[in-house]
This record gives C-alpha cells, structure tokens and sequence, in this order.
C-alpha cells in the first residue's frame, strides 16, 4: 500500500500546501512527536491528507507555520484526528493555534461502545482493511534528519484511513442519535491546552527500596529526586536519562564513589549525568566521599 505525498520543509511550500487544503471540506491531521527523549514533547512532523494526498510537513526546519493555524481555525474545513488531544495540545503549544470543527475517530468509537480502540482495530472492523502499524517505527527518533524511508512511508500511510473511517462512523452515530453527544465531546477535544509538567513533591516515596532506606537516605533521595527534575527541565531532556532511577537510590545510599567515574558509568545508561557530578555532591550530606575530594570530577574517557 502506498500513499502520494509532499515533503514540506520551505514556508513557501507550506503556504501553497495551506491554500490548497483550505479548499478541501474534510482532511485528516496526525503528528509524530517524541516525548521518550525529551522532557517536553518535540513537535517532530505533521501530516495531513486531503483524501488524494499527504503532506508530510517539518517543524524541525523552523518554518512559520501560521499557515497551518489558518487552516486549523476554519469551521468550515472538517479536520479529523484519532486520539487527538495530544496532538492538538502540542501544537497548541508550539504555535497558539485554536482548532474549530474537528472529529475524533477514536472519541467516536468509544462514544459507540467499543473497548478496543486502536486505530488498528477500527479500520479492520469498519474497513475490513488489513492496516498495521510498526511500534518500532512509531517509536523511532523523528527528530533525526533525512527520516529513513520506512518512517516517511508510514508517515505517508498514517492518515490514509482516517477520512474513509470517518465517514463509516459518522454514519453509525447518526443512525444511533447520538451525533449531539459526539459533537460535544469533540468539542471538548478541540479545547483541550497544554500544561507543563509539575514536580511531584512525594514522587521520591513511590521509588523501589524508599521505606527501606533510614532517614537521612531518605533525605538524600529527595534532594537528588527534586534536582533531576529541576536540571532535565532545564536542559530539555527525560529525567531517566539524566539520571535514572536505581542510580538515584545508589546515591542515596552512598554505594557509589563519587570521585569514581567508572564506577558511576555501571550504574547508569547516560553519560549525561557526569557534567552534574558537582551540583550533585553538595546534595548529600554525610556522604563519605564528601569530605575526602572537593572540585572538578573528571568523566571518563569514552
């Protein structure tokens, strides 16, 4: 299965990809963004399908992308979109655009009594088309530069279905009446902002061994808990990758030597976290390795 599509990394191409989808009275509308890598999801590619086209557009190029809100605005160009929220939250954010007149094939699916409701799912059952998604793809880095052909091929594809799904569904509210109880809900989608995320303050206690570790561990815990949080949302990047979780405890327990980079780079998947090591030590209090060596930590030659 193969599906048309345009790369769009030039405002100019955006603005001609824009006039002509305004045109259209439905389109369908999916992104890829990563939000495993990152503390707050980057917005990696937008797709939008016509019904006869995709167009695959980069917000990694830095492209104005007000042409798109226009686009997004318009109550009378229906935009169609499974699972959406996410979507619309992201873009909302990245680019203050407000959505009017949208329809959420998953909201609908649920609205009519279906459990399961992978996209998957809803083509076979209302297409009879065999549409399978590779997780190993869908999780890729779409940030990365030139996408591979099989990431631009199932970019391409990811919208394909969403208009000719659409149309089933619509079909099958009508006929059950409760087209008004779908509107609202997709309403309700289409309003839906981004918030950033909030420190947990407790979140430390929830970690594996915590009521294990006698109080000034505990101590320990927290402050290191609290500054991975503080430093990932500075620096843009996932916690975990910063500093993962058995490494905080660790720390904590003072199993780890902290003048010892070798012996850190056993207990964590990122090298990341060695720039740190000093905003780290004074977090520690009663740490041995505190009063033996002050100053700059070394990492390890890799």
């Amino acid at each position: 299965m193969t599906c048309p599509w345009t790369w769009i990394d030039r405002t100019d191409a955006l603005e001609a990809a824009a006039n002509a989808l305004s045109a259209s009275r439905v389109i369908a509308v999916d992104t890829e963004y990563n939000s495993l890598h990152y503390f707050r999801e980057k917005l990696c590619l937008v797709q939008i399908h016509d019904g006869q086209h995709a167009y695959l557009i980069d917000p990694m190029a830095e492209l104005d992308l007000s042409p798109l809100s226009g686009l997004f605005e318009n109550s009378d160009v229906l935009k169609i979109f499974h699972a959406g929220d996410n979507d619309i939250r992201i873009i909302k954010r990245d680019y203050g655009s407000t959505f009017r007149n949208i329809f959420d094939t998953q909201k609908a699916a649920s609205i009519l009594g279906h459990h399961y409701l992978s996209l998957e799912t809803l083509i076979r059952e209302y297409l009879s088309v065999d549409f399978k998604k590779k997780k190993k793809i869908q999780r890729s880095r779409w940030e990365v530069r030139p996408l591979s052909v099989e990431q631009l091929h199932y970019a391409s594809l990811d919208t394909f279905h969403l208009i000719p799904l659409y149309l089933a569904l619509i079909k099958v509210l009508y006929e059950r009446n409760l087209l008004g109880t779908a509107e609202r809900a997709f309403q309700e989608i289409a309003e839906v902002m981004w918030h950033e995320k909030r420190l947990n303050p407790t979140g430390y206690k929830k970690l594996p061994g915590y009521h294990n570790l006698p109080e000034h561990e505990k101590h320990r815990l927290r402050n290191l808990y609290n500054w991975r949080y503080h430093k990932a949302q500075e620096i843009d990047l996932a916690p975990f990758l910063l500093l993962n979780d058995r490494l905080l405890m660790a720390l904590a327990r003072a199993e780890i030597d902290l003048t010892d980079p070798i012996a850190i780079s056993q207990k964590t998947t990122c090298s990341t976290c060695f720039k740190y090591l000093n905003e780290l030590i004074p977090l520690l209090p009663e740490h041995p390795q505190e009063s033996r060596k002050q100053g700059i930590i070394t990492p390890p030659q890799l």
